[in-house]
């Protein structure tokens, strides 16, 4: 389909955080955007507030008229795998007879017009992507970037560049999304097993991580984690590198310390690409995010960016200035008597980086961990990591599982992964509950951790805590 056609775009599942970006770029291009979503979030309030009309039952009597009767060439009809089969709205347009796109097909529609940065990875891609589109941004470069958080620098999840043509783009692996792209540059950040309700495997899983790497063009560059102990091959006539916070590679940072709330590293460069600006080694790099986990997703974007031809003093000047992704470690409370971050953690790794990096943040103090398991196909095959990861707290409250787009599995539940940890406190607790809970409790440090709707619960705890 020619993007540039259609009068009409029409979303469902509008309110996710990559579908309200393809909202925000099609708005911003003229058309009648509109669409539907379960429940009325903050982020659809703010589209609504953008002028963009969403309805929150499932019906045909809900769609305007206007997109009832547009034709197949008048309007785009877009979804997200999280929205069910059985939906109303859904196949309305299927019987149709329309051709219904997801969001990741026109996400790589997009980006077949652009010089793409695609970054991949299980963990770590809307960090990255958000770094980099700030130093990009900073610098003076302009960016369009679709990005997987809301960056506190912008206060939004899509930057649209009104000139130039570079791209950047999360490469999302669930449902091989990933596939639709054909980057220039292409990040590659974690490969960790998840997703297992679409990857039989591990083996699976770094199959289709190798197709993608395939995919990007030639006399493209591939960046990768130096961990990852997956053989991907040269793009052709291109470039691999890797890149690291814990180790040597051919962008890495060493000297990690934590001062007045900052990372602060050198950054080492070993193999520097004909053309690019930037020098062997800069020291005392700064970023606001903590975690060495973070401090690689830095040296990932300020390689990118080098090879971009960015300077020295533009990288250093974009990673000091960048405030961070709403939901990455987002400081809500800190002062001597408690600290309340926020974070969207829903692997077992990253429960594990959150935590470890909150101990680095607030050392010698109690961590309390409030945790909301996503999905219960995730809950069950990764229990027994979940539990290691939590147990890493001192005391731990656990929600009931999201369940998102799967119905209940028998004998998965919060107090199954409860039993397993390890917490010298640890009790189950409903969302409702949470609050009355909290009040009876002393709390030193305390984190919020899921990819479901606790964030709902960010607002009533901070109103609850100051």
């Amino acid at each position: 389909m020619n993007l540039d056609l259609p009068k009409h775009i029409y979303l469902i599942g509008i309110g996710g955080i990559g579908m309200s970006a393809l909202a925000r770029y099609f708005n911003a291009k003229g058309k009648n955007v509109c669409g539907y979503d379960k429940a009325q979030s903050t982020l659809c309030k703010q589209l609504e507030n953008e002028g963009i009309k969403i309805h929150y039952n499932d019906g045909v009597e809900n769609i305007p008229q206007i997109i009832q009767n547009a034709t197949y060439n008048e309007i785009l009809v877009i979804y997200t795998p999280a929205i069910p089969k059985q939906n109303i709205e859904l196949n309305f347009f299927s019987d149709k007879g329309f051709k219904l796109y997801k969001r990741a097909e026109v996400l790589g529609m997009i980006s077949k017009q652009s010089y793409t940065i695609a970054v991949a990875g299980t963990h770590g891609k809307t960090t990255t992507s958000a770094i980099l589109a700030h130093i990009l941004q900073n610098a003076g470069k302009q960016t369009t970037a679709f990005l997987g958080g809301i960056s506190k620098n912008y206060n939004t999840n899509l930057l649209l560049a009104e000139k130039g043509n570079i791209l950047i783009v999360e490469a999302d692996e669930y449902d091989r999304s990933f596939l639709q792209l054909q980057p220039d540059i292409a990040i590659i950040t974690s490969v960790d097993v998840d997703h297992l309700d679409i990857y039989k495997n591990k083996e699976d899983l770094h199959v289709a991580f190798k197709q993608f790497v395939s995919q990007i063009k030639q006399k493209g560059v591939l960046l990768v984690e130096e961990s990852i102990a997956i053989d991907f091959p040269v793009p052709e006539a291109g470039a691999k590198l890797s890149y690291s916070a814990s180790t040597k590679a051919d962008y890495y940072a060493e000297n990690i310390k934590v001062k007045a709330g900052k990372m602060i590293f050198d950054m080492t460069a070993l193999n520097i690409m004909p053309g690019m600006t930037c020098e062997k080694k800069q020291e005392d790099l700064e970023l606001i995010l903590p975690g060495v986990h973070n401090v690689s997703n830095a040296v990932a974007a300020a390689a990118a960016a080098c090879y971009l031809g960015l300077s020295c003093e533009d990288v250093i000047q974009g990673l000091s200035t960048f405030e961070g992704i709403k939901r990455r470690f987002d400081v809500h409370i800190n002062n001597k008597n408690l600290a309340y971050v926020d974070d969207y953690a829903h692997h077992p790794k990253e429960v594990s980086s959150t935590i470890i990096a909150a101990k680095q943040l607030f050392p010698d103090r109690e961590i309390t961990v409030i945790f909301q398991p996503h999905l219960f196909s995730r809950t069950q095959d990764f229990a027994h990591d979940f539990a290691e990861s939590l147990s890493l707290a001192n005391q731990l409250i656990l929600l009931d599982i999201y369940p998102a787009r799967e119905l209940p599995i028998e004998g998965v539940n919060a107090k199954m992964l409860l039993d397993l940890c390890t917490n010298p406190k640890k009790e189950t607790c409903s969302k409702e509950e949470l609050l009355r809970v909290l009040e009876q409790e002393k709390l030193d440090v305390l984190l919020t951790l899921g990819a479901g709707d606790i964030d709902t619960l960010v607002e009533p705890i901070k109103h609850l805590l100051n």
